[in-house]
């Protein structure tokens, strides 16, 4: 088990933006060879997939964050980013980064997202 930690959510205004961060302290090198995605989760709802990134830099995202998110990876600091423009109300959530199947499905503990309209 390879233990993620998220950082960087927060509350904000509708239409604003924040950035999330994904990590493995114990393991970072677990950031840079393998997939990586955000998932978000409403308490009493179920996690939703939001994006995906992977080990090649390829991207996808969910039709309801397409053009307003950002996925990425810094290498050399082992992170992966989730960049949030234009935020709205129903984006509020905590978000979750994962490791991919392949990578032993590990997940973190999440960041809270707050959206306020």
């Amino acid at each position: 088990q390879v233990q993620l930690q998220e950082s960087g959510g927060g509350s904000v205004q509708a239409g604003g933006s924040l950035r999330l961060t994904c990590t493995a302290p114990a393991f970072p090198i677990t950031i840079n060879i393998c997939n990586m995605e955000w998932y978000r989760q409403v308490e009493g709802n179920q996690r939703e997939w939001v994006s995906f990134i992977s080990s090649s830099g390829d991207t996808k995202y969910a039709d309801s964050v397409k053009g307003r998110f950002t996925i990425s990876r810094d290498r050399a600091k082992r992170t992966v980013y989730l960049q949030m423009n234009s935020l709205k109300a129903e984006d509020t959530g905590m978000y979750y980064c994962k490791t991919s199947p392949n990578c032993g499905n590990n997940w973190g503990q999440g960041t809270q997202v707050t959206v306020s309209s």
